[in-house]
Order: C-alpha cells, then structure tokens, then sequence
C-alpha cells in the first residue's frame, strides 16, 4: 500500500482562565504539556466590558468565567514562562481588544519578542456583541474605529497576527440558522474591509496584506454534514467577496481561515454523558473536508452545562482531538467530499441565500446599518424562539431532554458539587487588593499623561493603539483606559429584539400556551391589575441574553406585560424598575456564576422596600425567580434566601416556565391554586 504524505493538524487549543492571573498560568502550562498546540484565553467579564475589579458591576464577576486582567503586572503573570514568540495565542476578547493587544505587546517586548514573530488572534468582533454576546462598549461607529486602527497597526507592526476573527460562533448561540451565520458574518467583514480601506492607513497595494490577516471564529452543531457544507459555502463565498469586491488576485490571501469551538448551546444538563458524542460529531463537521478544514479547534468540555470544567474534563476534550489527529487516518487523504452532488447541491443552496441575505443587508446600509435599526437582532431572536419551539413540540429531538429520557444512575455526576470546578468567593477581595497596589505603587503622572494623550487621539482621527501601547506601558488599568475612551465615544444600549419579535408558538384552543394564557388572564382579573407585568433582568456583567429573551417573548404571548431593558443592570437598577413598574414577578437571568452575590443582593433590597417574597399579610410580595447555570447546591442556598424557584437548563419547557411564574404569583398573593393543565 502507497503511504500517504499526511497534513498538518490543526492548532488544538482549550479556552481557558480562571480566578488570577497566576492560577490561569499554571493551567496554561499544564494544557501545554499534555500537548495541546495553542492557547485560547478567557478573560473574566469586567475585562472583556472595561471595568476594574473594585466596579460595583464588577461584584461577583471578578475571575468567574475567565481571568482578570486589570493591568500590565496582570498580564505578565498571566504569560510567566510561556514564551511568546513560540506561542500561538487566541483571545477572546472585543470591546477591550485593543487594550489586550497591548498589554500582550508590552508583555512580548519585556520577553524580548521581536513583534514581527508575534502570532495569534484578537477576537474584535464588535458586531456579534451587539447582537447575542453582551459585551460591546462603545456605540458601533467609534468601535469600528477601534477595530479600523488595530487591523491597520498590525498589519504594519505585528504583521502575523490576525488582528480581527469575525465571530458567528455567538449567532448560532442566538439562534442564527446557517444561512444567517453566513450572511451575517460576511457583511461584518465587508463592513470591516471597507471601513480600513476607507481610512486612508492602507495604500492600495497592500491590501492582500490586510485581506489575508482576515480570520473567522465559528460554531459547528450537531447537524455536521449540514455544518461541513455551510463550512465550504463559507469559503466559496469569501473567496468571491474578496476577488470581486476587493480585487484579490492572490488566492493564498483569499483563503477563508477560521478557528472554531463546537456548539456549546447543544450540551445538555440532562444526561451530560451525551455531550460527548454530540462533541465528537460537531468536531467532524470542521476536520473532515480538507478544502475546509479548520486552521484551529477548541472543544467545550462535556459538563459545561453544569459549571465550569475542571482540568481533567479539559483534558479530555483535547485528549478527543489528538485522537482523531494522531491515530484516525483523516490526515491522508485528499477532500473526501469532491465530486459529492449532495454536498455540491447542499453547498449551492447555502450560497444562494447566504448572497441574498447579504445584498439585503447591504440595502440597508450595510452591517453596522442593520446592527441600529434592530433588523440582524430581530431576526436572530426570531430564528432562536422557532427552534426552542420545535424543541418544546418535540420536532427537533434532543436525547436525554426531549426524547429518551429515562437514565441509569451516572456516576460522572454522583457527586455534582465535585463534578465541576467552583471559584474560591475570597478570590475577588485578592484581585481588589492586588489592584489597589498597583495603582498605588506605579508612577501616577505617567499614568495620568497617558490617559489624557489617549482621549486626545480619541477626540481627533488619528491611530488609537500607539497612545493606547503608551498607556500599558504607563500603568494605566482596563477600568481608566475603557472610561477614557466612554468619556470621549459614549456607551451604547444594544437593540433588545423582544418587542419585534413575532409570535413563535400558537395560542389555539387546547394548546399548552393557551392554557397557560388563560391561567395569566384569570390572576390578572382576581388581582384587579389589568395584566399581570413581568420584569426580566440581567444583573451584573453576563451578557448571554439569549434565555432571557426567549422567556420575556414567551411572556409577552402568553398576555404578559414584560418589562426587559437588556443586560448589564445592578441590582439596585432592576429593584428600582421593579418597584417602579409595580411589578407581580422578578425573573433574573445570571449564566456567569455570579447567582450568588447579586440574587441575595435583589431580595435584600426589595425586602428593606417592603416587597420581598417573604412579605408580611397585607403586603403586595414581589416573589423571584432565577434562571441560569446553577449548580444544585446553589439552587437550595437560593431557595433557603427567598428565591421562588430556580431554572437551569434541564427546564427546556418555556411555556412551562411562564405557568410556573403565574403558580408563583398567585402563592405569593395567597390565591388558590389553579389546577390548569399546562
């Protein structure tokens, strides 16, 4: 038998961070040394939405679901003994990408790093934070300066690194089908190009440079021949975009680049086991066609849907990529799907109406255009409410959720309060602290000059990464530089989608929502209050408002008032509006970890305001509930405070919820029961 020349495999990488700077560093180190190829860091929430650790947004965030890095001494720790110039290193980061680049610039230079050696990826996709991560800053134009004056800078200064990874990983999250993926990416990138090209920092004759530093960051599901062909479509179209649009002779700069993690919303709580075949297939939709293969791949660990994963199930996610890489014969062959006519045909269909999407938007004005007028948001919770009601109908199957439910004992998680990984509750006072060294010990009138040369440049048209290199070098924290540049750019509230939205599940006669409508109308009417109002709130820094979306339009169909003003509130904010807005129910949605800071906070204040769930008779009690990524042991603390009742994942019934809230509002009110079937 011929021997086959086999290819490279691509990066393996885990997204990883956690607690400190110093505790991430010792995970990194050890992910290297069991083999893995690249690193892909997770920032905590302050970082990745500008705030510093001492921020009372930043209350019960700090190192939740990545690490904090607040400053320079942050991010040498975070790199200690990892050399950089052998490294290739992704971050996931967007509104603060600029001021990560820099720190990690700085860090390099003390290594001694020539920055030409330099490789790796910022995220800086600002468009998707809009419409399904949470955790833009800026208002779109002055964030697609931000990214105009990164991509120009590295390009002429960090000429390997890939300054921008256009990210429709959160979309199919929110709900995105793949033709919406496609479509919605491809005009970021067609915003992004032409917004660098029209800036003037760019001659003509460099322009395959910056085309071909272009990277993508995608989502692969569980459909993974339908996954692989949107992965081709994906490449054909870019390759045309960039030939057409942008005359790019080079097909070496044309070449569609994408890393990927694969489909974190398809891992279920029920029956975690299952995650991992579901992994293993969603990892064959972006390895198995070698003319779209991709360059890099990150695997969610199996029990992600219950908290975070521990060292080991990190392990074990990579351990899977090194076998299909190192022991599968995958490598040695050429496309196995050439010549296909499914996939061709598959491929074709996805072409067409990814391109017509794309010139629809381009009517509009172009993705940042789309982005304002609420359209892109619209559609994705839309897209996203059809597909939780199919799940709800049973039509689209999931094992262990919806079908096939019944289980054996599983000894993975016989002991959930082990099974996964918790942060230390004392870890953010050190952080705090450590922080307040800092600024005490550096020089405060360098720091100081920085900041005022940053918002200078701001206010004017020039290049923000050299002052924004200045004010790492200088000291100056994630906190100071973002509030300089809010100073000068404002903040933006994202388009929420929920009142645009259409109706996704009928209200016919004998349906589930039907009853659960009636169950509304009748405890409005016994409460004599019209309709019943529902406020929906994010509190703290978790901008996954995917779930709180889908609860605030079920609501709404089921004859609801809903009361949601989007993510990133305190818990003094939601009390207010709550209060304000006479309210029958808090729900609160918290997927980072910081249920048990900010939960206790709101029942504290609506009980010093007269209206906590545990009210006194003749009180009007206010009762809260909480949805989220909740280990066991925290839903019965929750409880055992005054929390109603608790939604985790496994709750995949939204109709269901909304009865359970109704059961809950006539508790509170001291209501009969309502033996409604629902």
């Amino acid at each position: 038998m011929t021997e086959r020349q086999k290819d490279r495999p691509w990066l393996m990488r885990t997204y990883a961070g956690h607690s400190t700077a110093e505790a991430s560093n010792e995970l990194y180190r050890r992910n290297l040394a069991k083999g893995q190829t690249g690193l892909s860091v997770a920032f905590d929430l302050p970082t990745q939405t500008g705030y510093d650790p001492d921020h009372i947004l930043a209350r019960g965030e700090v190192g939740r679901v990545g690490v904090p890095v607040s400053h320079l001494g942050d991010m040498r720790r975070l790199f200690q003994d990892i050399p950089l110039d052998r490294m290739n290193t992704s971050m996931t980061i967007n509104a603060t990408a600029m001021w990560l680049l820099a720190l990690y610039q700085v860090v390099a230079e003390e290594q001694g790093v020539d920055l030409g050696q330099l490789q790796g990826t910022t995220q800086n996709d600002i468009v998707k934070e809009y419409l399904s991560r949470g955790t833009h800053v800026f208002p779109p134009v002055p964030s697609l300066r931000l990214t105009t004056d990164m991509i120009t800078y590295t390009v002429n200064h960090i000429p390997k690194w890939n300054p921008i990874n256009i990210c429709s990983y959160h979309l199919q999250e929110a709900g995105a089908t793949p033709v919406q993926e496609i479509s919605y990416a491809m005009s970021t990138a067609i915003a992004v190009l032409d917004a660098v090209f029209a800036s003037g920092q760019i001659p003509d004759d460099r322009r395959g440079d910056v085309v071909g530093r272009i990277s993508f960051f995608v989502n692969a599901g569980v459909r993974f021949i339908e996954e692989m062909c949107k992965m081709r479509a994906f490449s054909r179209i870019w390759d045309q975009v960039t030939r057409e649009r942008y005359g790019i002779d080079n097909p070496k700069q044309r070449r569609f680049r994408y890393g990927v993690q694969v489909n974190s919303l398809g891992l279920t709580e029920a029956q975690p086991e299952n995650n991992v075949q579901r992994i293993v297939l969603e990892m064959l939709a972006v390895t198995l066609s070698k003319d779209a293969r991709a360059r890099a791949v990150q695997l969610p660990a199996w029990n992600e849907a219950l908290g975070l994963p521990r060292p080991w199930d990190q392990q074990w996610s990579l351990r899977i990529q090194q076998v299909l890489a190192h022991e599968s014969d995958l490598l040695e062959y050429e496309d196995i799907f050439a010549g296909s006519h499914v996939i061709e045909a598959t491929v074709a269909g996805l072409v067409k109406e990814s391109l017509a999407e794309m010139d629809r938007i381009e009517e509009m004005g172009g993705a940042m255009a789309a982005v304002e007028s609420g359209y892109l948001k619209s559609r994705l919770v839309s897209s996203h409410a059809e597909r939780r009601a199919r799940i709800e109908a049973g039509e689209e199957k999931i094992i262990g959720v919806n079908i096939f439910q019944s289980t054996e004992e599983n000894p993975l998680t016989a002991d959930l309060d082990t099974a996964i990984m918790t942060v230390d509750p004392a870890n953010e006072a050190r952080v705090v602290a450590k922080l307040h060294e800092w600024r005490a010990d550096r020089d405060e009138i360098r720091a100081t000059d920085a900041l005022t040369a940053l918002k200078k440049t701001a206010a004017g048209t020039g290049n923000l990464m050299a002052a924004t290199v200045e004010c790492a070098r200088a000291g100056v924290t994630t906190g100071e530089w973002s509030w300089a540049l809010r100073d000068v750019f404002g903040e933006f509230r994202a388009p929420t989608g929920v009142s645009s939205a259409p109706v996704a599940v009928a209200a016919e006669p004998g349906t589930p929502l039907a009853a659960v409508r009636a169950k509304v109308s009748r405890t409005a009417a016994e409460l004599g209050c019209g309709r019943l109002r529902l406020l929906v709130g994010k509190p703290g820094l978790d901008g996954h408002s995917n779930g709180a979306e889908q609860i605030a339009v079920r609501a709404r169909d089921a004859g609801f008032e809903v009361v949601y003003q989007g993510i990133r509130l305190t818990p003094e904010q939601i009390v207010s509006a709550a209060l304000a807005e006479d309210v029958h129910c808090v729900g609160l949605s918290i997927l980072s970890g910081s249920h048990a800071e900010l939960v206790p906070d709101v029942l504290e204040r609506l009980g010093r305001a007269g209206a906590a769930p545990s009210g006194a008779p003749g009180e009007s009690p206010i009762p809260v509930i909480v949805g989220g990524i909740i280990p066991n042991a925290d839903a019965t603390a929750l409880k055992a405070a005054g929390v109603a009742a608790v939604f985790t994942p496994k709750d995949f019934g939204i109709t269901e919820i909304i009865g359970r809230i109704v059961d809950e509002i006539r508790k509170a009110n001291r209501l009969d029961p309502l033996e409604v079937p629902v």
